[in-house]
């Protein structure tokens, strides 16, 4: 049996109705001050829509290659509509 721990749930980036920064830097420095060995990151997309656009598939490579550094993993990457989610992970995307 796999369990895992949440050790900790954080509010890193507000952003718009139709973008936020995220910024790679701001996310390891609250990993690294979690000792997490991996993450799963998560954020809403308002419209309803949740297929990825250009700017969350390239966010979720830079915060894997950034992590990669300090050997943490993204185990997930999950964008949440009222109607509906979709995960990177069972996508193949990660």
């Amino acid at each position: 049996m796999f369990i895992q721990t949440l050790i900790k749930s954080e509010l890193m980036f507000r952003g718009t109705i139709d973008g936020a920064s995220v910024y790679p830097r701001e996310v390891a420095k609250e990993v690294l001050l979690c000792n997490a060995a991996a993450i799963a990151i998560f954020h809403n997309h308002p419209s309803g829509l949740t297929e990825p656009s250009v700017a969350d598939r390239s966010i979720t490579t830079k915060l894997i290659e950034a992590l990669k550094l300090f050997d943490v993993r993204i185990l997930d990457h999950i964008i949440v509509s009222h109607k509906e989610t979709y995960s990177f992970a069972e996508a193949g995307l990660m």
